[in-house]
C-alpha cells in the first residue's frame, strides 16, 4: 500500500495522540498543557499559537474520537465518525510546501485551533486508509495488558503487536515458558 508522506505523518500522529490516553495501565500521558507542547513539537503540528487548558481538553476530545474510528465495528460507522470529525474541524484543504516537504495538502483552515488541526489533517489520513479499503489495518495491540493503537502497514496485514520487541517477544517468551512448564509437568 502506497501511503503518502504527509498521510504517514498524520497516521503516526493519530496513534501516538490515541497512545497518550489512560489505557492499558498507562496512566494519561497529555496530563497538562506542557504535555500538550511537548506533543505539538514532538509531531511537529504547523501553524499552532498559544495553547491552554481549552486546547488540552479539546484535543482530548478528539482523541476519544479517533478511538471511535479505531474501535468502530464497520466501515460506514468509521466513514460517519471521520465525516464527523473532519466537518466539525472546518476543513479547509490548502497545498502547502514548507519545512523542507514538497507539495502536500493541509486540510485545515488557516488560524485553526491544535485540535481542528489533528481533527482535519489526521481526519483525513484516516479518510484515506478507509477510502483504500484498509480499514482493518487500524488496529489495537494484541497483548491483553497493552491494548495501545497502531497501523498496521505491514504486507499481507499480520501485525497482531503494537511492537514485535516488547508485546510480541514478552507474549512469545511467556508461551514458551508455559509450554516447557507443561512440558515438565507431564
Amino acid at each position: 500500500m502506497l501511503i503518502p508522506h504527509d498521510t504517514r505523518i498524520a497516521l503516526d500522529t493519530v496513534v501516538d495522540l490515541m497512545n497518550t490516553a489512560p489505557e492499558g495501565g498507562r496512566g494519561e500521558t497529555l496530563a497538562d498543557v506542557p504535555s500538550l507542547y511537548a506533543f505539538v513539537e514532538s509531531h511537529e503540528v504547523s501553524g499552532v499559537g498559544e495553547l491552554g487548558p481549552r486546547d488540552l481538553r479539546a484535543v482530548r476530545e478528539v482523541r476519544s474520537r479517533f478511538a471511535e474510528v479505531f474501535a468502530a465495528p464497520d466501515a460506514r460507522t468509521a466513514a460517519t465518525l471521520i465525516n464527523q470529525l473532519v466537518a466539525g474541524a472546518g476543513t479547509t484543504p490548502q497545498l502547502t510546501d514548507h519545512d523542507g516537504y514538497d507539495w502536500h495538502v493541509h486540510y485545515f483552515a488557516p488560524g485553526a485551533s491544535v485540535a481542528d488541526h489533528l481533527a482535519a489533517d489526521c481526519g483525513m489520513a484516516l479518510a484515506f486508509i478507509l477510502v483504500a479499503g484498509e480499514r482493518e489495518r487500524l488496529r489495537r495491540c494484541e497483548a491483553p495488558d497493552c491494548r495501545r493503537a497502531f497501523v498496521d502497514l505491514s504486507r499481507n496485514r499480520s501485525r497482531r503487536y503494537c511492537d514485535s520487541r516488547t508485546c510480541g517477544n514478552r507474549l512469545h517468551v511467556a508461551a514458551y515458558r508455559a509450554r516447557r512448564k507443561d512440558a515438565a509437568a507431564g
